[in-house]
């Protein structure tokens, strides 16, 4: 039975540790990899699982609905080390690890980070744009689950990351992931603002031709803690389900 079934039988206390067990902020360290946030457990950042999520800063495209802009420069809140001791006292209380961002392929040291928590019993799964689809590539064994970021139809890319050409690699990545054949999601984070619902519907539908099955609307967030994105129509919604074996609204 994995941890996320059994949340409904333990308290948040239980699973939250207390202040002064989390990783102590600072001496990251020069050459340090840029763990700059930790949530120490989620059901929602790995479907049907629950997984302390690691963020990595640093992100080379600048996305106008970022929902983590204090997360695109590269910086350092925690040390490896530090966070690795707080995995080890999570052990059977959680299913994986998620490494989020950011972009975490952004990092160099991301694989032997996977390596190490793999290593201490977790799963790992990852967030990522398909920024680097050739890191993707090589990275994949090592990977339980990953959820990528599909952000337009090719056409309005470039307009809502601020980079030329930033389709291409986002549909190598999806590439990749379909010729591995592991686990995975595609995600849009949708807000009126950036695309309509038609925009929306041709997307999927291109997504579900190329054999995507799971699929994901993030409504947009004006901020971590603001209200939803106008929702989208009833019909959206129930064409985008009978699209996909599963579909979630977020």
């Amino acid at each position: 039975m994995s941890a996320a079934s059994l949340l409904n039988g333990r308290s948040a206390e239980h699973l939250q540790s207390p202040r002064d067990q989390l990783p102590s902020p600072g001496n990251a360290g020069p050459g340090a990899p840029a763990l700059a946030g930790l949530v120490p457990f989620s059901g929602v950042d790995w479907p049907g699982k629950l997984a302390a999520v690691i963020f990595i800063a640093g992100c080379p495209w600048r996305c106008g609905y970022c929902h983590n802009p204090h997360l695109q420069q590269r910086h350092a809140v925690y040390s490896w080390p530090a966070v690795m001791d707080w995995l080890h006292s999570r052990q059977g209380l959680l299913d994986g690890v998620v490494f989020s961002g950011g972009e975490p392929l952004s990092e160099a040291q991301l694989p032997a980070m996977v390596n190490e928590a793999r290593s201490a019993g977790f799963q790992v799964g990852l967030h990522t744009a398909g920024i680097y689809p050739q890191r993707l590539r090589a990275l994949l064994p090592l990977l339980d689950w990953v959820g990528l970021d599909i952000k337009h139809g090719v056409d309005g890319y470039d307009a809502l990351t601020g980079r030329s050409g930033s389709h291409v690699p986002a549909m190598q990545s999806l590439q990749a992931l379909l010729e591995h054949g592991g686990e995975f999601e595609c995600r849009t984070t949708w807000s009126p603002q950036w695309q309509g619902e038609v925009d929306l519907l041709a997307l999927a539908t291109t997504l579900a031709r190329q054999g995507v099955r799971n699929y994901a609307v993030q409504l947009h967030r004006a901020g971590p803690s603001g209200p939803a994105a106008m929702p989208l129509s009833a019909a959206t919604a129930s064409r985008l389900g009978q699209l996909f074996q599963c579909f979630a609204m977020r």
